[in-house]
């Protein structure tokens, strides 16, 4: 009888260690760790941009100016707890609003510096009739810039992680900000193992 309940009991730890976390979130897209993942990157991307889209404030400046709207990316800070390579965020966002028929992005930062030592190069180097004229860059009406948070509670076993990813578009000449967006959609609640060795 000893050792049949021995038996049980080393057959529940060893189930019980081998099973890892479970992971339980609102969406039902599968999520293996618990953390932030590409699967989140979709769905906070796509309703940001929709809000973008439909902002009063965007289908206004765009019947304004009747002219694709002129946007570079400027910095998306990873203000949460764990690593979030941000720039996929800031990446997708701008390939999908690029391709939405209302906006144009111009070269910012490391991009635009090596645009102007090419043209430098290129002046010095290439024939005069092919070489780029200086000064004839496209200014950006405004600038895209977000940030990503989370929040974290704890209890016991159980581990619930909130996100709160933000976007701007803000006007570089007046500093005014034109559409701001948040999603808060993605909370994902993980379960450890309650048995350890």
């Amino acid at each position: 009888m000893k050792k049949f309940l021995f038996l049980i009991g080393a057959a529940f730890c060893i189930s019980a260690c081998a099973s890892g976390p479970k992971v339980s979130r609102e969406s039902s897209q599968e999520d293996l760790s618990g953390y932030w993942n590409n699967n989140d990157v979709k769905i906070v991307c796509n309703d940001l941009i929709d809000q973008c889209l439909n902002s009063r404030n965007i289908i206004a400046a765009y019947a304004k100016e009747q002219r694709l709207l002129r946007v570079m990316v400027g910095t998306f800070r990873n203000e949460s707890d764990e690593h979030i390579n941000t720039s996929i965020i800031s990446s997708t966002m701008e390939i999908t609003l690029d391709n939405s028929g209302i906006f144009r992005f111009v070269e910012g930062g490391e991009a635009r510096e090596q645009l102007r030592a090419e043209r430098q190069d290129q002046l010095y180097n290439s024939s005069e009739a092919t070489a780029p004229e200086l000064g004839m860059e496209t200014a950006a009406d405004y600038i895209l810039t977000g940030s990503v948070k989370s929040s974290v509670d704890r209890a016991g076993n159980r581990t619930s992680r909130s996100y709160m990813v933000r976007a701007e578009l803000t006007d570089i000449e007046t500093n005014e900000r034109v559409w701001s967006g948040m999603n808060t959609d993605i909370n994902k609640t993980v379960v450890n193992p309650s048995a350890k060795w």
